[in-house]
């Protein structure tokens, strides 16, 4: 017992060791549960102007429909295409639903990039309830 009680232990101590556990646990501790959200009713013209939109969806999805404008960076490929992620301004991220890009903006958020926000409920609720639908 005593010896489980000093793995667990150990396995404590050297998971907090770890900058990538350490950033993580950072990120959880002091983000508020709207922190690096945007509601679709809140991107009025001015603010779809404004920020850089990267579908996360497949490039099949992608080609389908998407949010005018958006750039096309699979959420499992976010980290290999880094340098396709603005680092000033910005950035939203979705996928159908939000909980593709929500993985995507999570990484991107502990690896220091504040500016990436997720588009709750994703473009389905982009196309049913966003304040502002640009002309096609």
């Amino acid at each position: 017992m005593i010896r489980l009680v000093a793995a667990i232990a150990l396995s404590a101590s050297t998971a907090l060791a770890n900058p990538v556990h350490e950033a993580m646990q950072d990120y959880a501790d002091f983000a508020t549960y709207d922190a690096g959200i945007i509601l679709p009713e809140q991107l009025s013209a001015e603010i779809f102007a404004a920020v850089t939109f990267i579908d996360t969806r497949s490039a099949e999805a992608y080609a389908e429909a998407t949010i005018p404008g958006a750039r096309n960076i699979e959420w499992r490929e976010i980290f290999a295409r880094l340098d396709e992620v603005p680092q000033t301004g910005k950035v939203v991220l979705f996928c159908n639903t939000g909980a593709l890009s929500a993985q995507a903006a999570f990484g991107l958020r502990v690896l220091g990039r504040d500016n990436v926000l997720i588009l709750q409920t994703g473009y389905l609720g982009w196309l049913e309830t966003a304040a502002y639908h640009p002309e096609s």
